[in-house]
């Protein structure tokens, strides 16, 4: 079972760790998720570092459980896909940057995590794959569709979603998948670094509400308007 694991690293900075057989994903890390989140975004946390032990980040959904998805009731096939989106939306939504410390595979359901933050540094012995389609599932759980095509293009974002094939560092570096690739020795401290000067921005919260309201709207125009409305409180719902 994995453990969803919080770490005050001191200037601001939290590291919430994924700790268990593959760092695989379950309901219960789902939830564990959704309230660490909770507990970064009312704890004076500026930037968070978001990390797996071991050789992985994330394998994605626990395989052992796979089969028993094909028994469960629609409405509880849907529940699931309910709480494990909102998990990847509350840390996709947290009001300061996420690091993303890509220490090994991120796959299917890990994957989405990794898309979740703002940035990811990248162990050069990680890789990125969409392993949803080779368990029958769709690219379209958990937002994994939207996010990748917003940092890659339709076009990549289609090929990596069909065939669901790895991308290993140094393309994912290159097709703008992740922000920066590291020797794996180097990936914790590159990624504190990186937090903690994030968190000693002044204007780190204001930045990632431009960037959510972006993401959200589809045209200058409308992103404008939206920040006027952050400006004067309007739209402080909308930023989550």
């Amino acid at each position: 079972m994995t453990e969803v694991r919080l770490e005050a690293a001191g200037d601001g900075v939290t590291v919430l760790t994924l700790d268990g057989r593959g760092n695989a994903l379950d309901a219960g890390v789902f939830r564990d998720l959704a309230a660490a989140a909770e507990t970064v975004r009312r704890d004076g946390t500026r930037a968070l570092v978001l990390t797996g032990t071991g050789r992985v980040f994330c394998g994605g959904y626990d395989l052992a459980q796979v089969p028993g998805l094909q028994e469960i009731s629609v409405p509880a096939f849907l529940d699931l896909e309910d709480l494990a989106s909102g998990a990847i939306a509350a840390i996709h939504r947290l009001p300061f940057p996420v690091v993303a410390a890509l220490n090994g595979p991120a796959a299917g359901g890990g994957l989405s995590l990794a898309l979740a933050a703002d940035m990811r540094i990248a162990a050069t012995t990680a890789t990125l794959g969409a392993a949803f389609v080779h368990v029958g599932l769709s690219v379209g759980e958990l937002g994994t569709s939207w996010m990748l095509t917003r940092l890659v293009g339709p076009g990549l974002a289609a090929e990596l979603s069909f065939t669901g094939r790895n991308v290993d560092a140094a393309e994912a570096l290159r097709i703008g998948l992740v922000n920066r690739v590291v020797p794996p020795e180097e990936l914790p401290g590159t990624a504190l670094a990186w937090a903690r000067q994030l968190a000693s921005a002044s204007g780190e919260r204001i930045g990632k509400r431009a960037v959510l309201v972006d993401d959200e709207v589809a045209s200058l125009d409308a992103a404008l308007r939206a920040r006027i409305a952050f400006a004067t409180g309007d739209g402080r719902e909308a930023a989550g």
